[in-house]
C-alpha cells in the first residue's frame, strides 16, 4: 500500500510542476512549435536516467521511493501523449516539416539527454565508490 501512496503522492507533484512549466512560455514559434513539452520531455529523460542510477550507490533510496519518484513525479511531469497530440496537430495545420523536426528532435534528444544523465551518474557514483575506499583499498589497487 505504501507504494501506491507514495507514487500518487510524487505524481500529484509532478503534474503541478507540469502544470506550471508548461504555462511558461519560453519560446513562441510560428506553426505551434510546443517548445515547453519539448524541454520537459528532455529534462525528464535527464533526471530519470540520472536519479535512478544514482538512487541506489549515493543516496541509498528505497525501492518505493525511487518508484514514487521515477513512475510518479517523472511520469506525471513528462508526456508521451502531449507530444504525440502536438504532432498530429501539426501534421493536422498542414506544417509536415515542423511535425518531423518536432518528433525526431524530441526523441534524439531525449535518448541523448537519457544517456548523458546515465553518463553523469556514473561519475557521480564512481567519485562516491572512491571516497568510501580505505587507504588499504587504494594502495592495494596502485599495486
Amino acid at each position: 500500500m505504501r507504494k501506491y501512496l507514495l507514487v500518487a503522492a510524487f505524481a500529484a507533484l509532478g503534474a503541478i510542476a507540469r502544470y506550471l512549466s508548461g504555462s511558461i512560455i519560453i519560446f513562441d514559434f510560428p506553426c505551434g512549435f510546443p517548445v515547453n513539452t519539448l524541454l520537459i520531455n528532455i529534462l525528464g529523460s535527464f533526471m530519470l536516467s540520472l536519479i535512478l542510477v544514482t538512487a541506489e550507490d549515493v543516496w541509498k533510496l528505497d525501492i518505493d521511493i525511487k518508484r514514487g519518484i521515477a513512475v510518479g513525479f517523472l511520469g506525471a511531469f513528462t508526456t508521451f501523449s502531449t507530444f504525440c497530440r502536438e504532432t498530429v496537430v501539426m501534421l493536422g495545420n498542414h506544417t509536415p516539416a515542423a511535425a518531423g523536426i518536432y518528433a525526431a528532435s524530441s526523441i534524439l534528444l531525449g535518448l541523448l539527454a537519457a544517456f548523458l544523465g546515465y553518463l553523469i551518474a556514473g561519475r557521480i557514483n564512481n567519485r562516491f565508490r572512491e571516497t568510501r575506499r580505505t587507504p588499504d583499498e587504494r594502495e592495494k589497487e596502485l599495486k
